[in-house]
């Protein structure tokens, strides 16, 4: 890692959500004391521990608890004013907050008061943006750079299990000198890519999953002792284009096929288009290798820059299309320090014949996973996305909603799943996540202002919504009806 990127959504909720609310100043003012809730705070997480406790999360070290079943709340006491983007509680005592700029909050009296816990993370300016408590010992911590730690001690130690970048990670060509050196030399060199929720099931199940930027998502079936990446169904593909030897024109029906899938996709604006060039034995060594590589460069580029232009014409915009394995025509720069370098490029490029392989690339911005059980999942993103998966989190596929606002929260209550955003959005599903609509008038609040998180009990029937300017929201009957908690009714609006 070379250093925290200058993201504006980390210091507010709008721009996480990259749905232009506005963003928050730094207030710094004296407060009330401990109990009293005298400023409204946007909240970003909930938890619920059991039918009478929950804890809520948020701006300037917000927390907010209930030892009533949410009927009334209190201030916890927390050391810190840096933003609260998570909370898990074990039971009805212990449990974390996370948050900006490595911030980890510990609490051993259910909320009332709460102490920081050092961690690596302060060090390298992290933000944390998810965390999950798997009993009074042990949770999981997500956040950008792929950060994934772990503690097994109540938080006193965090072991650090955050995505790297390796010699053989399509990123690597593009990292700086610096960063390329430190990858060769085995030092830790962070993936670009923000974790943003983390979830698992109680014991004695032992599925963890994890989602994040760019489609990332990962399952554990061992409480996280590893991992695997999940997969997007995307309905869409294309042949391979073949290419004859020194040919680099897309002719015929091949350029038809790849106009008619650009199309397809053309609205689907949270798919990029993958171009990766193959090229045959034959062009390798005739053209790659003997010293310079400029000519099999250019094949290969034109190549690309064909296809390229096909589907630009036919819709996609040009930052929709990738190219992570396009020719390095600065190998030599590489090679005093990485011999290796051009030699791995060009074995990497060859196959059994010339083609451009065109794939697409799921790339939603993802904010919360929640599981029913151990194979039915749900996955909300940016722009009205809604992920379902049936099988532990292996494979997910879209489901379609009526809306593109951005679908921050997706949980499961008694009977019914429930999806909620920016502006309002509410959308439940009787069917496990398939088919969505909206609530009838009567049994949800009228609300214009964003809903950040929601959380059930254990028995999925006493739940809470939390959102903008310190909005809960409370059901008893597992989703079905919901009440308005706070703001009282003369501080708050819809």
């Amino acid at each position: 890692m070379t250093g925290a990127r200058p993201r504006t959504f980390l210091a507010c909720l709008a721009a996480l959500a990259g749905a232009g609310l506005g963003c928050h100043s730094y207030d710094y003012s004296p407060r009330h004391g401990p109990g009293q809730i005298d400023l409204f705070d946007d909240l970003f997480a909930v938890s619920v521990a059991d039918e009478q406790h929950a804890v809520a999360v948020g701006y300037h070290g917000a927390v907010y608890y209930t030892e009533d079943g949410g009927k009334h709340w209190s201030k916890g006491t927390v050391p810190t004013n840096a933003l609260l983007y998570g909370v898990s509680m074990a039971d009805s005592r212990h449990g974390w907050a996370v948050g900006q700029l490595g911030t980890i909050l510990r609490t051993e009296d259910g909320g009332r008061s709460w102490r920081l816990q050092p961690n690596l993370k302060i060090e390298e300016g992290s933000h944390l943006f998810g965390v999950q408590a798997l009993d009074a010992q042990s949770a999981w911590a997500v956040g950008e750079w792929g950060t994934r730690i772990r503690t097994r001690d109540g938080g006193e130690t965090w072991e650090d299990h955050s995505l790297l970048i390796d010699l053989l990670h399509p990123q690597y060509v593009w990292l700086s000198e610096r960063d390329q050196e430190k990858v060769r030399n085995g030092e830790k060199v962070y993936d670009d890519v923000g974790l943003n929720s983390i979830f698992c099931l109680e014991l004695p199940s032992q599925r963890c999953w994890t989602v994040g930027e760019f489609g990332y998502i990962f399952y554990s079936e061992d409480r996280g002792e590893t991992w695997q990446r999940g997969e997007i169904a995307s309905g869409f593909s294309i042949d391979p284009i073949p290419f004859g030897h020194n040919e680099i024109e897309i002719k015929g029906e091949h350029r038809a096929k790849l106009e008619e899938f650009a199309k397809a996709i053309a609205g689907e604006s949270f798919l990029n288009v993958l171009i990766d060039p193959i090229a045959s034995p034959k062009e390798i060594r005739e053209f790659g290798r003997g010293g310079d590589p400029t000519e099999l460069f250019d094949i290969l580029s034109a190549r690309m820059a064909e296809a390229t232009s096909i589907l630009e014409d036919a819709g996609l915009l040009s930052d929709r299309l990738r190219t992570p394995n396009k020719p390095p025509w600065d190998y030599e720069d590489f090679l005093e320090d990485d011999p290796g370098f051009l030699e791995r490029y060009l074995t990497g490029r060859q196959g059994e014949r010339s083609l451009l392989q065109i794939a697409v690339i799921q790339n939603p911005y993802l904010f919360t996973v929640s599981f029913r059980d151990e194979q039915t999942g749900l996955i909300s993103g940016l722009g009205g996305v809604i992920l379902r998966s049936q099988d532990g989190g292996r494979s997910w596929r879209y489901e379609a909603t009526d809306r593109k606002q951005a679908v921050f929260a997706v949980g499961y209550a008694e009977t019914r799943a429930l999806a909620i955003g920016e502006k309002g959005l509410i959308r439940e599903s009787l069917d496990g996540g398939s088919a969505w609509r909206e609530p009838a008038p009567e049994r949800f609040p009228t609300i214009f202002t964003y809903m950040r998180d929601m959380a059930f009990d254990r028995h999925r029937r006493i739940g809470f919504i939390v959102g903008q300017e310190g909005m809960v929201l409370r059901t008893e009957d597992g989703g079905g009806s919901w009440s308005w908690v706070l703001p009282p009714p003369d501080r708050r609006r819809a």
